[in-house]
């Protein structure tokens, strides 16, 4: 009796998809062409088995400067190369577009969802253009951000047709993630579920990878050259990724070195230089988020 009682709730939680909620539960991993989304980063895809998997969520996350706006970029370019349409929710509006362009995204394939812009240091919402205005009812500031973006990368994702969709929550504070609910990440999960779509979340610490995603927690070491402090120049930087992935075992690290140069020439970032960006030599480019 408690065999049929087991295999009929079985048999409910399959019908329903709820039992791929479950690490044990899923099949093993298997390699395809159409499975994972390149990065154009070689090393790392060669690292993770050909790149982001398909039709699960992953997370990229870091501190600022730890190289994770780069690598997202890269991420959406080799999307875009491929004839796919990718999407990028900005929550607090930082896309720039000359980087973009730079890093090779063909910005007629792009959807840019923009966020309000909000000020770091006092977490308000800085009204930029008409309809930036939070509704009666809503949370004013930081979480009404928070709370549109989820909408809009909800309605994205249903909408299909992506092959890749970002969610940056990068500078949101830690207060206001810890406020979202855990279930907010296991519905994102059910929508992209069995797409052939890549949906990566960017974030300051790990918040929301399934089973099938992968977790890359990025950190960052500067090299400088030069004495004194007007003179010194940023040189290049050790990028380390680590990856976490339980079910498909490419658990490990990669140590990229970077040399640095600014957004239109070759020359060295000085110290007071803003918007460093790091390039390896070949074929690797990651920059500061």
């Amino acid at each position: 009796m408690a065999n049929q009682a087991l295999a009929r709730l079985e048999t409910a939680l399959r019908d329903r998809r709820l039992d791929r909620t479950l690490t044990t539960a899923l099949p093993a991993w298997e390699q395809r062409d159409d499975s994972t989304l390149p990065t154009g980063v070689a090393a790392f895809d060669a690292r993770v088995r050909g790149g982001l998997p398909r039709g699960h969520l992953s997370e990229m996350v870091g501190a600022p400067s730890s190289g994770r706006t780069t690598l997202m970029l890269q991420t959406i370019a080799a999307s875009t190369q491929r004839g796919e349409i990718a999407a990028l929710v900005d929550t607090f509006d930082r896309l720039d577009v000359a980087s973009a362009a730079d890093a090779g995204i063909d910005l007629a394939r792009l959807l840019w969802v923009r966020g309000p812009s909000i000020s770091l240091g006092t977490g308000a919402a800085m009204p930029v253009r008409a309809g930036a205005a939070v509704s009666p009812g809503e949370p004013a500031g930081t979480d009404a951000a928070i709370n549109r973006a989820l909408k809009a990368v909800n309605l994205v994702l249903q909408a299909g047709g992506f092959g890749c969709v970002v969610l940056d929550l990068g500078d949101a504070p830690p207060p206001a993630l810890r406020r979202i609910p855990f279930t907010t990440w296991l519905r994102v999960q059910r929508i992209v579920e069995g797409r052939d779509t890549a949906c990566l979340l960017i974030a300051p610490h790990p918040l929301a990878r399934s089973a099938g995603g992968l977790t890359l927690s990025l950190a960052a070491r500067v090299r400088w050259t030069g004495d004194a402090d007007r003179n010194r120049h940023l040189t290049g930087a050790d990028i380390n990724v680590r990856i976490v992935s339980p079910r498909r075992r490419v658990d490990g690290e990669i140590c990229i070195a970077a040399f640095a140069t600014t957004a239109h020439d070759d020359r060295p970032q000085r110290h007071g230089d803003t918007e460093p960006k790091f390039f390896t030599s070949v074929p690797l480019s990651l920059c500061g988020a």
